[in-house]
């Protein structure tokens, strides 16, 4: 069974770039035709998805911060890796990785069969 695992910073100054990433074992990132998206919640927010790369390595972002975010991945150290550029503290949230059968921008849970742990990253002077 596939399993993601999330890691960061943990605190990040604004302006600065975040960089998360999700090591994936049981299953690789290659593998068709798997999505592999970035979802985020702040605190007291609902999710909030930020985009996608596919098993060939297209990726999809969510319009509103397509301008900041880079989804980039590994094939050999089989990881996923998101980058938020010029975050500030409305980027604070915990950072998940989630794996779908089919391309989704959505965030119901149902719609992925496998979830990271998440990470939590603040933004913080």
């Amino acid at each position: 069974q596939v399993q993601l695992r999330e890691a960061g910073p943990g605190l990040v100054k604004p302006s600065q770039t975040l960089s998360v990433t999700c090591s994936v074992s049981g299953g690789l990132i290659t593998t068709k035709f798997y999505y592999w998206s970035w979802i985020r919640q702040p605190p007291g927010k609902g999710l909030e998805w930020l985009g996608a790369i596919s098993n060939s390595g297209t990726t999809y972002y969510n319009p509103t911060l397509k301008s900041r975010t880079s989804i980039s991945r590994d094939i050999y150290e089989n990881r996923i890796t998101l980058q938020l550029s010029s975050v500030t503290p409305e980027d604070t949230a915990v950072y998940y990785c989630a794996r779908s059968a089919a391309f989704t921008q959505g965030v119901d849970r149902k719609l992925y069969d496998s979830w990271g742990q998440g990470t939590q990253v603040t933004v913080s002077s």
